[in-house]
């Protein structure tokens, strides 16, 4: 079923007669342009600043779980590395100056560091991966105490007669082995 539409001269045409440029009434309408005239860059606007963060209100708690790991790497390595480098100093180094050495390069480590996983954690793929994470994470059904409880019961219980059944085929072979004068010990010892 074909419609009839008018065209900028004001004469009735049907939809297929028009270019489709013209259909809508003028040019496809464009996609905006960020105000700097940059292409955008990972799909983020380029008019946002460097220390903002990307899709800030989305996949939380993947992300407080990503940063706060990351800081205690970089708490345990800044604090081996001011423990550590005096070590590796010459012996003509005196042992403050080796100190303050240490805690210099500790210090160079955090704001390295720091200044790395802002840019990795706040790249747009990573974001992404990371809300995406989050939001599988919300699917998976978790089990309740009751069933996990059951379980645990399930576990150690067939662990033991695991530690039985292996027990009672090593007290098997030992008599076999001391009948035939292979063992020259008792059970035991």
């Amino acid at each position: 079923m074909a419609s009839a539409t008018k065209t900028n001269d004001g004469k009735n045409a049907m939809a297929g007669d028009q270019p489709p440029d013209e259909r809508d009434g003028g040019s496809k309408p464009q996609r905006p342009k960020p105000k700097s005239g940059k292409p955008l860059e990972y799909g983020r606007d380029a008019r946002a600043g460097y220390f903002t963060v990307y899709k800030s209100g989305q996949g939380y708690w993947t992300r407080a779980g990503t940063v706060m790991g990351v800081i205690l790497i970089g708490i345990f390595t800044a604090w081996n590395l001011e423990q550590y480098v005096p070590t590796f100093l010459p012996a003509s180094v005196p042992a403050a100056t080796g100190n303050k050495i240490g805690w210099g390069v500790a210090i160079g480590f955090c704001v390295g560091f720091g200044w790395l996983c802002w840019h990795l954690l706040n790249k747009p793929t990573n974001v992404d991966f990371l809300i995406a994470t989050d939001s599988e994470m919300k699917k998976v059904n978790w089990t309740s105490r009751k069933e996990l409880i059951g379980s645990t019961k399930v576990v150690i219980a067939f662990m033991f007669l695991t530690a039985l059944f292996l027990f009672l085929c090593d007290v098997v072979f030992i008599f076999i082995f001391k009948t035939l004068t292979v063992l020259k010990f008792g059970y035991f010892g």
